[in-house]
């Protein structure tokens, strides 16, 4: 079942959108501004996104050139009222994949969705992941690094491939509680940290930084 991220502030909007993509079969999550769509978005969680331009907080520019310079493919098409070419090409030069003009009518969404969704699954498959020697196999779930096999518990390996998704980018605690944790997970909770430690001891304490007062990067 597909997840879709849908980032848009008027909760009219986002209802009928919300309502037509689960009657036709995929989950859906909505958020209501540029900060929390990005959060949701580097997580890796969703399939597609869609994305508003008029966003409060980090606007929908903001969001897609920050996910585009964090290398982060996930496949976005753009919701707004501009309609003029220069915003178009704006959008799509900025990393967007599609572009759909409001009003709209859900049948064409419904179709660009999908469009997008069958193109993203002809990539190539990733099966394995790498920074330097260090390895991550995703069919096997094993580690390898400077040659030697590393054993992973389960939250171990999702916050593994979290980071190693990522390269160069910091992290934030709540971003990583929401991707492997769920955002249900108390953000009072020390679990992260715990965590981090956990896979230095096994991989080597230079291969996790602590960007103090902002999380964790793996360079």
């Amino acid at each position: 079942m597909n997840r879709i991220l849908i980032a848009e502030d008027e909760e009219r909007i986002a209802s009928f959108v919300e309502k037509g993509l689960r009657a036709g079969g995929f989950t859906t999550t909505v958020a209501a501004d540029g900060d929390t769509a990005l959060a949701y978005a580097v997580t890796g969680g969703f399939d597609l996104m869609l994305l508003d331009i008029g966003l409060p907080g980090r606007d929908g520019f903001t969001v897609l050139r920050e996910l585009r310079e964090a290398r982060v493919t996930l496949p976005v098409v753009v919701l707004t009222a501009r309609d003029s070419v220069r915003d178009t090409v704006a959008g799509l030069e900025g990393g967007a994949d599609d572009w759909i003009t409001k009003p709209f009518r859900f049948e064409e969404l419904l179709a660009r969705v999908r469009l997008r969704l069958r193109t993203a699954a002809r990539a190539p498959e990733v099966t394995v992941l790498r920074s330097g020697d260090l390895s991550l196999d995703l069919r096997t779930r094993r580690a390898r690094a400077s040659e030697r096999t590393v054993d992973l518990t389960a939250r171990e390996f999702v916050l593994l491939e979290l980071f190693l998704r990522h390269p160069g980018q910091v992290l934030s605690r709540e971003q990583i509680l929401s991707h492997v944790w769920g955002y249900d997970f108390d953000p009072g909770s020390n679990i992260v940290d715990v965590y981090v430690r956990a896979l230095r001891k096994k991989l080597g304490a230079a291969r996790l930084e602590t960007v103090r007062g902002m999380g964790y990067r793996m360079p």
